[in-house]
């Protein structure tokens, strides 16, 4: 089999779907385990820290590990790194079979750092039975010391090991969120699957095949796509500026108004307009094409009230925005679940900056759990369980399906099909 610790929503787990390989979850959140369960993956919801590693002694042919987050990242207070010591030593420890984790567990600042030492429990009980094949583990780009750590005891037990930091917008993920990567092999040399995508294009040459350019936002969401009429926005700021996309006071999201037609970025450009001038030409109610296209034909493009969506990732002052037309800073949620905003700017091609400041501008809207799992290239349609604040938990402490895809095929023997990782419906 192949063991998920950690299993989380299933980002490791949807991955190898894919590739044609199950795997075997221990997760212990209620959530993310209803989540997997809709997704018809395989779960033992347990604690990791708790559950006896040896029951899957001879069985296993693959082991992936995300531990919690949690401790080390940027997000929260990262006591992890206060913890660092103490986890380097239940690591060293447990690689020897001696399990010290309840003694260095009192001195730990945030109880949550251990979990990084997890992973060791379980390969050491599956070590001493000839196993397994290969590991893949990941986490938060300050955790590369102890994966470091963790490569050294793999080393002496014969493995090939690789650790380092890779950016998921590198493998077609629209969201540049880099993360600290373990991979080790018995079979094979373990390394880095090749980048897809960079930030520039590149061609192909004699010396590589060429990269694509980074994923967009609005790729990934479907926006201002050619297959169909494509609106630009119609959103009031004053007499005769077209209706507005929602009633006033109502909570709606950016990518419900483009399936309504009536607030979508333009191809190419992600560019939203309004405009201060004659309503527009009246359309029989009947014909929504038609509708759209009216709307498309009569709405300006990089003059007075253009506007330039972004997607901000908190209301804090550093918070990272990004435009719609370039990949996601990486999104993190929890208690700021509700602060991940679109967020409107006058476009570059605005024209006079004067008429421009006369025209409203449209207010925030709080990106939906869809939005996020398409940005975290989960498919459209992945099926979360919970409230609102439950699934925006799962989605930001998930594993990016399209780059647990990369890093797992080489060791399955699989070409990777990116065309398989469907995201906006």
């Amino acid at each position: 089999m192949v063991l998920d610790l950690f299993a989380g929503p299933g980002g490791w787990s949807h991955a190898l779907t894919v590739l044609g390989v199950r795997d075997v979850g221990l997760e212990w959140d209620t959530w993310a385990c209803n989540t997997r369960a809709r997704a018809g993956q395989l779960t033992i919801q347990t604690d990791v820290a708790r559950y006896p590693a040896w029951i899957f002694s001879g069985r296993v042919l693959g082991l992936i590990a995300s531990p919690p987050c949690q401790a080390w990242s940027m997000a929260g207070k990262r006591l992890g790194l206060v913890d660092q010591p103490l986890v380097h030593q239940a690591v060293a420890d447990l690689a020897e079979g001696r399990d010290t984790r309840d003694q260095l567990l009192t001195a730990c600042a945030d109880p949550r750092s251990l979990l990084a030492a997890e992973p060791m429990r379980y390969l050491h009980a599956l070590h001493t039975a000839g196993g397994p094949e290969w590991i893949a583990m990941e986490e938060v780009p300050d955790v590369l010391p102890l994966w470091k750590q963790y490569a050294a005891i793999l080393r002496g037990w014969g493995f090939s090991v690789w650790t380092g930091i890779l950016n998921s917008a590198d493998y077609g993920v629209p969201q540049t969120r880099k993360r600290a990567i373990l991979l080790a092999s018995r079979v094979r040399t373990a390394g880095p699957p090749p980048p897809t995508h960079a930030q520039v294009a590149e061609e192909e040459t004699l010396f590589g095949p060429g990269r694509a350019r980074w994923v967009s936002m609005a790729e990934a969401l479907g926006w201002g796509r050619t297959d169909g009429p494509v609106p630009t926005v119609c959103a009031g700021g004053g007499p005769g500026g077209g209706p507005e996309p929602f009633p006033s006071g109502s909570r709606k999201t950016l990518t419900d108004a483009r399936d309504r037609g009536t607030w979508s970025p333009r191809p190419g450009d992600a560019i939203l307009s309004t405009r201060r001038q004659r309503p527009h030409p009246v359309v029989p109610q009947g014909n929504r094409e038609g509708r759209l296209a009216g709307r498309a034909s009569s709405a300006s493009t990089g003059g007075v009230g253009s506007w330039a969506w972004s997607l901000r990732n908190n209301n804090q002052a550093n918070a990272t925005v990004r435009r719609a037309d370039e990949p996601a800073g990486t999104l993190f949620f929890g208690h700021r679940a509700n602060e991940c905003t679109w967020v409107a700017e006058p476009s570059p091609g605005a024209g006079d900056t004067s008429q421009a400041q006369s025209v409203a501008v449209p207010e925030p809207i709080r990106i939906t759990a869809r939005e996020a799992g398409i940005l975290q290239s989960f498919p459209a349609d992945y099926p979360w369980a919970g409230n609102k604040g439950q699934q925006f938990s799962q989605i930001g402490n998930a594993v990016p399906p399209l780059l647990a895809g990369h890093l797992l095929a080489p060791h399955l023997g699989v070409t990777l099909d990116p065309d398989d990782f469907t995201l906006a419906a």
